[in-house]
Parts: C-alpha cells; sequence; structure tokens
C-alpha cells in the first residue's frame, strides 16, 4: 500500500496527543494514528543509529482498561532520549492535522536528521504490548507505519511485562548479529544472578511466604512462567494471584501497584495472614509495592513502598561497600522525587548518612541523576517503579578486587561477590517488577529481616495523594523539582498558607504526565491532618 494509503486507513484528525513521562498514553479509541505515526518514529531512529535494534512497547501501565499507550526503548534499554520526544509529538499531531501536513512534517524531519526515505539500510524494530484488549489493534497500526520503509526487520515477542521488553532490546544489540534471542533468557539470566547469591549465603529457606498480585495484567504470565522455573527454594515461597488476564475488563480493577498504594488497602483476592509477605505489580510489571498484616486482631495493613525499597537496598549495598573496603572509592546516594515520604529522606540523610537527590517526577528523570551523580545510585518513585545503576568505575573496580583474592579476607571477598552478584540481579535498565523483587527477597534473606522489622526503621508521616480532574492539565507549571507551582500565579502562596497551619505540613500540586488531572500530594503529623490538607488544597484547585 504506497503512503497515502496507510495513512487513510489508520489515521483520524482532530486529536493533540504529547510524548509525556511515559510516552503517549490516552483512550486507546484515539490512538490508531499515534500508533501508526510512532512506527514511523522508531524505524527513523533506528537508521539514524546505524541500524540497532530500537523497541516499542504497547502499554498503559497502571491506567484503566480502556487506555493505552506507545513507549519507545532505547538500544540498550533506555528509555527514549529527549531531544526526540518532540519528534514523535511533532509527527503524531501532523498525523492528526491531514495528510498533507503528515508527508511535509516526514520529509522535513527526515531532511533534518540527514536520513534517506528511499535508503536500502535495514532498520531493526523490537514490538511487544501487554495484555490490554486494544493492543492487536494498536499493534496493527504500529506494523502499518513500520511498513511505510520496505527494508525493516520487526522483532515480534508477542506479549511481555515492558521491562522484558527493554531487556531484550538490550540483548538483540548486545549479541552477535543473526543470534537467536528470546524471552527465557530473560527468566535464565535473574534466576542464574538470584541462585548464586543464595548459594554465596547457604539459603536453605525463605523465612516467609510471599504472594505476588499480578494486577490482572501481563505480569501474571511471566511471574507464575518464573515460579516454574526457579529451583524449589524460591518455588515453594512464591505464589500469584489476580492473574485473570483472559478478563481485560479486570486489569488494575482493585488491585495492582497503584491501587494498593493509593488506597493503603489489600488488593481483591489477597486474605492476609500475619508473618507473610505481600507485594503487587502494575498491569506492565515495572513497578512494585510489599506489604504485609500484623498480627493485631484487625490484622492492620502496613505498606512496605518504593520510599522502603530503596531504603533496604541502600542499607545493603553500603555495608556491602564498607565490608568489601570501597567505601572511600565509591560513592552510593538515593534519589527521589517530592512524592517521597519526608520521613524516608531524614532517615536516609540522617541515620544512614547517605545523600539524597530530589528530581522531578518520572522515572527518566530520576536515572538521569542516578547516573550522572553516583557509583551506585538507587532511585525509587513512591510507587514502587525503580532500581539501582552501577556505574562503570564500579565495575571495573569489584573486577580488580576479585581478581586479586589472596591478599583478602574471606568476608571481604563475600562482600565483593555479593555487589558484583546484586548488580546483576537488579536490572538497570529500567524499573522491573520481577526483579525487583527478587532483590528484596534476597536483601530480606541476607539481613535476615522479617517484614515488620524492614518496616520498623522509620515511621512514615500520613499522608494522601489524590487527584482532580481538569479540563487543561498544562496551565499547571512547577519548578523546584515539581516541589512549588510558578503557573496559576498566585496559587503557591495560597497552597503555603494553608500547609503552615498543620504540624510536619508538606503539599504540592503537580500536573499528571499520563492523563488530564492534577496529583495532590499531602502529608502532616496525624492521618485527619493529612486527610483534612489534601481536601483544602483540592478546594482552592476548584
Amino acid at each position: 500500500m504506497s503512503l497515502q494509503e496507510l495513512y487513510n486507513k489508520h489515521c483520524s484528525q482532530g486529536n493533540k496527543y504529547s510524548y509525556g513521562t511515559s510516552g503517549f498514553r490516552m483512550h486507546n479509541s484515539v490512538l490508531d494514528t499515534v500508533m501508526f505515526s510512532t512506527g514511523i518514529v522508531v524505524v527513523l531512529r533506528s537508521l539514524y543509529l546505524k541500524s540497532q535494534y530500537v523497541g516499542v512497547m504497547i502499554t498503559a501501565s497502571h491506567n484503566p482498561p480502556q487506555d493505552n499507550g506507545v513507549k519507545i526503548v532505547e538500544p540498550h534499554g533506555e528509555m527514549l532520549v529527549q531531544d526526540w520526544e518532540p519528534i514523535a509529538t511533532q509527527l503524531a499531531n501532523a498525523a492528526a492535522t491531514s495528510f498533507q501536513e503528515f508527508e511535509s512534517t516526514l520529509h522535513s524531519i527526515a531532511k533534518k536528521l540527514d536520513i534517506d526515505l528511499a535508503t536500502d539500510e535495514r532498520a531493526n524494530v523490537v514490538v511487544a504490548r501487554d495484555s490490554r484488549e486494544s493492543g492487536p489493534r494498536l499493534l496493527a497500526a504500529l506494523k502499518a507505519g513500520i511498513s511505510v520503509f520496505s527494508n525493516t526487520n520487526v522483532v515480534d515477542f508477542g506479549l511481555l511485562t515492558t521491562p522484558q521488553l527493554h531487556f531484550l532490546t538490550h540483548i538483540l544489540n548486545s549479541e552477535e548479529p543473526g543470534s537467536a534471542v528470546d524471552e527465557s533468557q530473560y527468566y535464565s539470566y535473574f534466576l542464574s544472578k538470584w541462585d548464586q547469591l543464595a548459594e554465596l549465603y547457604h539459603l536453605e529457606s525463605l523465612p516467609f511466604h510471599l504472594t505476588i498480585d499480578c494486577a490482572n495484567g501481563v505480569g501474571a504470565e511471566k511471574a507464575q512462567r518464573l515460579i516454574q522455573l526457579a529451583k524449589p527454594l524460591l518455588q515453594k515461597s512464591l505464589s500469584t494471584t489476580n492473574g485473570q488476564t483472559d478478563k481485560p475488563e479486570l486489569l488494575n480493577e482493585s488491585c495492582g501497584a497503584d491501587f494498593v498504594k493509593t488506597n493503603q488497602f489489600f488488593p481483591a483476592n489477597c486474605t492476609p495472614e500475619p508473618g507473610q509477605l505481600y507485594c503487587s505489580f502494575d498491569g506492565d510489571a515495572d513497578r512494585v509495592v510489599f506489604y504485609y498484616c500484623d498480627s493485631s486482631a484487625e490484622k492492620k495493613f502496613h505498606l512496605l513502598d518504593g520510599d522502603k525499597i530503596a531504603i533496604l537496598l541502600a542499607k545493603l549495598l553500603a555495608k556491602l561497600l564498607q565490608d568489601a573496603q570501597l567505601t572511600a572509592a565509591l560513592s552510593v546516594g538515593v534519589v527521589q522525587t517530592a512524592y517521597a515520604n519526608g520521613s524516608s529522606t531524614k532517615y536516609i540523610q540522617e541515620t544512614l548518612q547517605i545523600p539524597v537527590s530530589c528530581t522531578k517526577t518520572g522515572v527518566k528523570h530520576l536515572h538521569h541523576e542516578a547516573v550522572s551523580k553516583y557509583d551506585i545510585g538507587i532511585y525509587f518513585e513512591a510507587n514502587g517503579h525503580g532500581t539501582a545503576v552501577f556505574s562503570p568505575k564500579f565495575h571495573s573496580l569489584v573486577e580488580e578486587s576479585l581478581a586479586t583474592t589472596q591478599e583478602k579476607s574471606e568476608s571481604q571477598i563475600k562482600a565483593l561477590k555479593s555487589l558484583q552478584l546484586f548488580s546483576q540481579l537488579i536490572n538497570q535498565t529500567v524499573g522491573d517488577a520481577i526483579s525487583d523483587m527478587l532483590a528484596v527477597i534476597a536483601a530480606l534473606c541476607i539481613m535476615k529481616l522479617t517484614p515488620e522489622q524492614w518496616d520498623s526503621w522509620y515511621q512514615d508521616l500520613p499522608n494522601r495523594l489524590t487527584k482532580a480532574i481538569v479540563p487543561d492539565r498544562s496551565v499547571f507549571v512547577s519548578t523546584n523539582a515539581e516541589r512549588q507551582l510558578v503557573s496559576p500565579e498566585g496559587l503557591q502562596a495560597k497552597i503555603d498558607a494553608i500547609v503552615a497551619q498543620y504540624p510536619q505540613g508538606r503539599s504540592f500540586v503537580r500536573a499528571s504526565g499520563t492523563e488530564d488531572a492534577v496529583r495532590i500530594y499531602a502529608e502532616a503529623d496525624t492521618t485527619e491532618n493529612a486527610v483534612e490538607l489534601s481536601s483544602r488544597v483540592a478546594e482552592l484547585l476548584k
């Protein structure tokens, strides 16, 4: 089919698109146009990068079942570089205007990038999708855009979690050309690292059973496969719930990481028992939160969110650096957003004496800060989306130290091996619910911690995260890592005046990166005050 015939089949006019913190994301009914244009953008990106594999993931993560979206993945698993986001946005909006505008914009972009649209150069694209009902239709529109270029190799992995797509894109670019790459490599890689840690610490059993709430999303099948492939030590200690991917309407419905974090309550189909540990993935399994119930008669819910995960990993990795005698040579730090609980920041800085950086919301901002500032950079949003990244200096120093073991103590060698294995067990390309889950289990076992002991390090300030639907989120402009509004004018001063009335009060509002809404965060000394503060700030928005 010709370019115009493909355009006529998949594109419609009138919508406006923006490549946000998680790519393009909105109601699935208006996404065909942007899928078509994104198909073209990923081919251009591959050609620009001399035929490297570029990934495309069709997902809307924790959003409701009727939503969907698409994000582009760089050759080594990173998110799309920021200077290409306007290119993706420009072509999508041109496609939503007219064919003439679309064709003109396409030629203009190609000229600017010095790409010949009639080239014989081969482009390589990797695609996958989550379990949403709209996925197959949108995949067809994406592939139609890719087909505009005749010499394109498409590797379609079908249903994957978002982190699996990131991981396999990286593998495809790391292997020899023509090497077979499949999903099984994901499981074998991460399970082997966990097994080596278990052997290093002589782990014979887990001190708890872990139930995984899979949000009725694509992570269900993948978590079950991981359990099937695991050795008995893990296999007998893990189980799943909320795995009904055959019922798309149940995706993230009263379950999943966002539900648990926002409502601070157990998900559907979860019968909590004291002494056990629970976790929840989101719809595409790139974020995870943990929780447990205490032994009181009410079986009270306790959340172990991204802040708690970051602190667990920071505490362990800092201790391993000390035992490996590398504290002076390698820096470790934690990167947070404004959503991090104030108590967590205080604990990291004052008790652990580890530096903390604060960035804008969005993993791309945290990832950049972690990579550029620390040798071990640990970043987790409070919602459970995050990872730890390790610098080239870290890898070279650890490898050099392990190469000369004759002068080192047994504990020093064990710490060095542990650091190396954790740097491999943690998926550094992107936040990964499965990889992070394995790292948390390993950390708890090594540190001999129960969920209650992990939770007891500090107590969260009571907080509330709510949202207000607004006609135009773009009018809410923030600064200072999104902790202060500069627009609408005067609104921040009113928020500050209300916050000042509450002990340990803190509140901010920011435009959502994924929907037409403003998110409102509030924390204070008591639950009642946090709820009241949140409500009063919400009233200001009206």
